[in-house]
């Protein structure tokens, strides 16, 4: 809990002390924020499971690979809405 709360301390004063660029608005820039945190605390949720995953090997490695495929899949998803916005 303690890494989610310092990656929110942490985008936000990045955030705040982030000089406003023209090409993406005040509200795509907390959207971006907002991803990232979800990311983030998504991320932590699914390294707890698989640090408890008390079922064979196999399923456990199918777990990781399943969450480390949907990790990567929300990361290039916002990344992509994140370089759309810049550039509009």
């Amino acid at each position: 809990m303690n890494l989610v709360k310092t990656v929110v301390i942490v985008s936000l004063v990045a955030f705040i002390s982030s000089p406003v660029l023209a090409t993406e608005t005040l509200e795509e820039k907390k959207e971006a924020v907002t991803n990232d945190v979800k990311r983030t605390a998504t991320k932590s949720v699914n390294r707890v499971e698989e640090a408890t995953c008390m079922d064979s090997d196999a399923k456990c490695l199918a777990l990781k690979a399943k969450n480390r495929i949907q990790e990567a899949g929300a990361a290039t998803k916002d990344k992509a809405i994140e370089l759309k916005n810049k550039l509009d």
